[in-house]
């Protein structure tokens, strides 16, 4: 494939692959970002995996803490899930609105608060209610970290970026739980909250030092609501970028059913201890780090994207099946379970960068609105789906992998008329 080029402008252009199908090649990109700004990208892109995982392994002591029971804590989970898809859909169209820095800084501001009131959290109703608030504050860096990449480049570069973001990102879910299980034997829980309220406090120095606004005034929707509502409206009437958004929608569900529920299944159903448990994860997420760095430096310049995402769509789907035959037909136990989810997060590793560059790709002037309206469907999808597994009062193997199952076959289902559809 032909090395990019430069043009009159000074921007990159990367060429597009010969017959390639998809929209995202040959389109113009900006010079790169600065190595601090996207250290600082990628941190924020990875404030929502941390945010999530680090407590993880607490989850039955925070339980038997604040005397609850398995089903009310992972309402911790979905209340900062339902937080971070409703906060989107404030802080996307607010940074089309006013611009990207000022909604990013107040948002990380708020999320050090939020996280103080967890820690402090004296009843599970209080815990859910501080974990909302965290997740909408925290959101504001999720979405308004995918807008500035969409502000500076375009096409293969995007994708490219977005897979080094991933690699920050990435090690978030890998030490998050690591970090989170060894802290249980220094501190209790609570511990967990006030080491995320002082990397809220970081991310938003260094957000203060190392971001520049990336909107300028010309390019923002300063109409008010009405112009929101019908950006958000028009973009949902476009019928490639719907399909996307429930791609990426439902993959999240099916990695979030996993992200929510093995915590619980796995200490509880196989009677693993949290160290080990937090090797599993580490395990199954170094599968998602490396298959998303593997999409983004060689995949995604070597094969169309429809083509791409159908693979790695029909992989989780088969991974679903694994898990439901592991616990149902075959009972191997953690033997078979394991290996299942590990394959599932490595599809997520193309299947998530690839859709949501791809819708991205569809909406160059309402990047935040787009941006809020991925975050907020995988969100809100992973918030539902998350405590599914112990529904019945108890944690259940089989219901984790029936969730995965269904939630990969909707994300392929959404999929399949894009992947046959002419450009």
């Amino acid at each position: 494939m032909p090395g990019p080029t430069v043009d009159a402008d000074g921007d990159q252009t990367v060429p597009a692959a010969p017959g390639r199908p998809d929209s995202i090649s040959g389109a113009p990109s900006k010079a790169p970002f600065v190595a601090a700004t996207v250290a600082v990208l990628g941190s924020l892109a990875a404030l929502g995996p941390t945010t999530t995982d680090l407590y993880l392994p607490a989850l039955p002591e925070l339980t038997a803490d604040l005397h609850s029971t398995a089903p009310a804590a992972q309402l911790t989970l979905t209340g900062s899930l339902l937080g971070m898809a409703a906060g989107q859909l404030l802080f996307g169209p607010l940074s089309d609105r006013i611009g990207r820095r000022r909604p990013l800084l107040a948002g990380l501001a708020l999320y050090t608060v939020a996280s103080v009131m967890c820690a402090l959290a004296t009843s599970m109703p209080m815990l859910v209610a501080g974990r909302a608030l965290q997740g909408v504050a925290g959101s504001a860096g999720l979405v308004i970290a995918r807008a500035i990449v969409r502000d500076r480049l375009e096409g293969v570069a995007m994708i490219r970026f977005l897979a080094t973001m991933g690699l920050i990102s990435g090690l978030a879910p890998i030490l998050a739980p690591v970090v989170g299980a060894q802290l249980l034997h220094i501190t209790d829980w609570r511990g967990t909250f006030f080491i995320l309220t002082v990397l809220g406090a970081l991310l938003t120095v260094g957000s203060a030092l190392g971001i520049r606004e990336t909107l300028p005034p010309e390019r923002r929707h300063g109409d008010g609501l009405g112009t929101t509502v019908r950006a958000i409206g028009g973009l949902l009437g476009d019928r490639p970028f719907l399909g996307y958004l429930l791609t990426s929608t439902f993959a999240f569900g099916a990695l979030f059913a996993y992200v929510g529920g093995s915590s619980v299944v796995l200490q509880d159903v196989y009677r693993i201890s949290p160290q080990t448990y937090s090797l599993v994860f580490a395990v199954n997420s170094i599968a998602l780090l490396a298959v998303t760095q593997l999409n983004g430096r060689v995949l995604v310049q070597r094969f169309p994207g429809p083509v791409l995402l159908l693979s790695a769509l029909t992989v989780a789907v088969a991974a679903g099946v694994a898990v439901v035959l592991c616990t149902t037909v075959w009972d191997t136990g953690l033997a078979g379970v394991w290996p299942a989810l590990a394959v599932l997060m490595g599809s997520m590793g193309v299947i998530m960068p690839n859709a949501n560059g791809q819708a991205l790709t569809m909406a160059p002037h309402a990047a935040g609105s787009a941006s809020a309206l991925l975050g907020t469907g995988t969100f809100l999808c992973g918030s539902l789906v998350a405590p599914l597994s112990s529904a019945g009062g108890h944690p259940s193997a089989t219901a984790l992998g029936v969730i995965v199952l269904g939630c990969s076959v909707l994300a392929l289902v959404s999929f399949l008329p894009l992947a046959t559809r002419r450009e």
